[in-house]
């Protein structure tokens, strides 16, 4: 048998560096087409979830009735100040009902993951908002805290300012600028 050439021993060498690297390759991209597909399924699974229906039977929701056509301005104002917050549902008063065409007939909103809902009431009531039922927040630190009860307060009312009462380290009531009372309170 011949002894083999340093060139042909060369070559041999690089050919199986070369099928070692194309193999990791090959494995790579059917990882990557197999992240891929999984990242479609998630995505679609997402979607799916987020058009459907919740089913609210049996759920609690704190129900605010606005009697200054002013709905969707506090509902907005409210999805603006706390996180995880949406509108899910709006139904507007058409023409020839009711209320003021445009306005809302009923709407449906999350604030921090709870269920809210609210109208524009075609009737003014003998009734408003009243402080003996209130949205609590607990308060994950100071900043927020007092960014709420400014933001909340403002052209509204305080009704006990920030401070220590003895239950907690800071609290604040307040009645924000539609009526709606607010306790905010930092543990």
């Amino acid at each position: 048998m011949k002894k083999a050439t340093p060139i042909l021993l060369i070559t041999l060498i690089l050919l199986a560096c070369s099928c070692s690297d194309l193999k990791q390759n090959i494995e790579n991209n059917k990882t990557n087409e197999e992240l891929s597909q999984l990242k479609v399924e998630l995505d679609s699974l997402k979607k799916v979830i987020a058009e459907k229906p919740k089913d609210t039977k049996g759920q609690i929701a704190t129900f605010l009735t606005f009697q200054k056509e002013d709905a969707e301005q506090a509902m907005n104002f409210y999805i603006s100040l706390f996180d995880n917050s949406k509108i899910e549902t709006v139904k507007r008063w058409e023409k020839g009902s009711p209320g003021k065409e445009g306005t809302i007939m009923h709407a449906t909103f999350q604030l921090n993951g709870a269920i809210y809902m609210c109208s524009d009431s075609p009737a003014i009531h003998d009734w408003g908002f009243t402080p003996a039922v209130s949205n609590y927040v607990e308060c994950k630190d100071e900043s927020e805290l007092e960014k709420l009860f400014t933001k909340l307060s403002e052209n509204g009312k305080v009704m006990m300012p920030l401070g220590n009462y003895g239950f907690s380290q800071k609290f604040g009531f307040v009645e924000d600028q539609f009526g709606v009372s607010w306790q905010l309170n930092l543990q």
